[in-house]
């Protein structure tokens, strides 16, 4: 066990030749006027003499802390408002009370890198973790530099060790998005997401399947300008779609508005649905069409097996949460005719990277 009592920002400080207000602020992640050298420099030094700060010392005493991580991949596609998201904070939402009433504390992070989440563990001597938004190979390197057992919200790999895995059926929902849309007349739609991987690749194969024939693929930006632009430059190519599949409430609303703004009218122009179920979807105008996904039974699922891995039993488990399409007035049925002379596309795939 690391003793932080043989190490102390000052000496830290003295070590790299700043100040321990410099030191400090980058343990609490004040970085904004910190040069990226300095913080590299300061976290590797950090790490190297196994610094935890005083704030842990009482709890790193115990045997068991009674607090449950929870910690959310801060990616830069949520331009720094990560908690603000709809998913993102429905999902700490539930999960703070199935938390609470199994007599646990939780305790929040946002980690842009993995080896953030080794320290926090450490420093806080956590029970367990929930984690949320990372991909493979940041799991696997974390189950081989933590004991603690964690859940993980969206894994998607094919070796566990040590932790659970929580999925939604991502292509069951894309798929009765696909069956609903063709039951209607459509047939030329547009599916948008930001990669081509996991759970957004499972929506819209499952959009293809439901479909019976091939989606368009576009990968927007990630960039909330950059997306403005993106739509902008292609507003006639999107209109050319009877309708268009999000993989994301954020995505569907986004572009719902965008299109408004526009001059083109939903759904009377073109239809438009969504994935997760949020209240922002709910309270768009006019509602969101989308696949409901269940957050208080997937936070149940989480808990049930985050508590059986702490009490020992660390067999790995994955649970698929059915997922179910909540049918509102963003989404029309195509006249017969207009039916019949909507083009079948092969499936595009275009990426602004390339």
């Amino acid at each position: 066990m690391w003793n932080e009592n043989k190490v102390r920002i000052k000496d830290i400080a003295e070590e790299l030749g700043v100040s321990t207000a410099t030191v400090s602020n980058v343990l609490h992640g004040k970085t904004q006027k910190i040069s990226a050298r300095t913080v590299k420099a300061v976290e590797k030094k950090l790490e190297e003499r196994g610094y935890i700060p005083n704030m842990a010392a009482t709890l790193l005493a115990r045997n068991n802390s009674r607090i449950i991580g929870v910690v959310m991949n801060d990616h830069p596609k949520y331009e720094g408002h990560a908690l603000e998201d709809p998913f993102l904070s429905a999902a700490v939402n539930h999960l703070s009370d199935e938390i609470d009433r199994r007599g646990y504390f939780m305790m929040l992070k946002k980690a842009k890198r993995m080896k953030e989440i080794v320290v926090f563990a450490s420093m806080w001597n956590l029970d367990g973790m929930v984690l949320i938004g990372f991909c493979e190979d940041d799991y696997q390197d974390l189950r081989d530099r933590i004991r603690i057992p964690f859940v993980i919200y969206d894994g998607f790999f094919d070796v566990q060790n040590r932790f659970g895995n929580v999925l939604i059926d991502d292509f069951d929902g894309g798929r009765q998005v696909g069956s609903y849309l063709q039951a209607l007349g459509h047939r030329r739609v547009l599916c948008l997401a930001d990669n081509d991987v996991c759970m957004d690749r499972k929506r819209f194969d499952g959009l293809c399947e439901g479909l019976g024939t091939p989606a368009v693929l576009w990968i927007i930006p990630m960039e909330s300008s950059a997306r403005e632009a993106f739509y902008t430059e292609r507003l006639p190519m999107i209109r050319s779609f009877s309708a268009v599949f999000a993989v994301s409430d954020f995505y569907a609303v986004e572009l719902m508005r965008f299109l408004q703004r526009n001059g083109c009218a939903v759904p009377d122009e073109i239809s438009i649905v969504g994935f997760d179920g949020s209240r922002e979807a709910a309270a768009s105008i006019p509602p969101l069409t989308t696949v409901v996904q269940d957050n208080l039974l997937r936070a149940k699922t989480a808990m049930d097996l985050l508590m059986q891995m702490i009490g020992k039993d660390c067999s790995s488990e994955t649970i698929c949460i059915p997922v179910r399409l909540r049918i509102a007035k963003s989404v029309k049925a195509v006249p017969a005719k207009e039916a019949q002379e909507q083009l079948f596309p092969r499936e595009t795939v275009f990426d602004p990277d390339d």
